[in-house]
């Protein structure tokens, strides 16, 4: 299917959960107005917040809102940010990054998802030296992009590596330089699958169909969950 196409499945799914993904962002863009301020010109924790947001069509209204929502919390909801690590069926392993106000409900969601589906909750660092934490922007391969062109660019800009697949090009950045790579190349007019700052795997583990079966199931659970913001594994597509 390539990477594009996996991509695109999660984004379908995504799709019909269009409720709960706003209800998460709107979440995510509360706690980055309130940490670092509502202009997001001087806050790169909103300002890559609110355009995750947008590439879901969350409406502005919605973004406006929970802007405010962070500036004038005070004694209100507390949310704080909670890393899981584990594995999933086959040993694939995971990180289910959160953004919670009862870290012992999350806690015990996690575990249970883990374990109903043929995995374990883990302890911090079990998994995590396995995955490098990158900055990966995605564009979809067309006859208007030229590969020569697009990499002569993403690395001038100061991209760390630049990947051919099947389907796409992938740009990886270090944490520091991804918004000014990502800056550069939306000048340039490019057009993005996404753009974040991702755990990449460093090897990919391969499960039998019936463990794959399993491990859709935990992954559509995760994905349900309002506390959870992002999942990173390195099951071998």
């Amino acid at each position: 299917m390539g990477r594009i196409g996996n991509i695109i499945n999660k984004k379908g799914k995504q799709d019909a959960k269009r409720a709960k993904i706003f209800t998460k962002y709107a979440r995510l863009i509360s706690v980055a107005a309130k940490m670092g301020g509502g202009d997001p010109e001087y806050n790169a924790n909103l300002k890559n917040a609110i355009e995750k947001a947008k590439s879901e069509n969350m409406p502005n209204d919605n973004i406006e809102r929970a802007i405010k929502k962070g500036i004038g919390s005070g004694d209100g909801e507390s949310y704080e940010h909670i890393t899981y690590e584990g594995y999933g069926p086959g040993g694939v392993a995971v990180i289910i990054e959160t953004l919670t106000d009862n870290k012992n409900r999350t806690a015990g969601n996690m575990r249970y998802y883990l374990d109903k589906n043929g995995g374990n909750l883990g302890t911090a660092g079990c998994v995590s030296f396995m995955f490098d934490r990158k900055g990966q922007i995605i564009i979809e391969k067309s006859d208007d992009i030229s590969e020569d062109t697009l990499m002569e660019q993403a690395l001038e800009a100061g991209a760390e590596d630049f990947v051919t697949e099947e389907d796409c090009f992938v740009v990886l950045t270090d944490i520091e330089s991804f918004l000014q790579v990502k800056d550069a190349l939306s000048s340039h007019g490019y057009s993005f699958v996404t753009a974040d700052i991702e755990m990449i795997p460093q090897t990919y583990t391969a499960i039998s169909d019936d463990q794959k079966k399993s491990m859709d199931k935990m992954m559509d659970m995760l994905e349900e969950d309002d506390d959870v913001q992002n999942v990173y594994h390195n099951l071998e597509d």
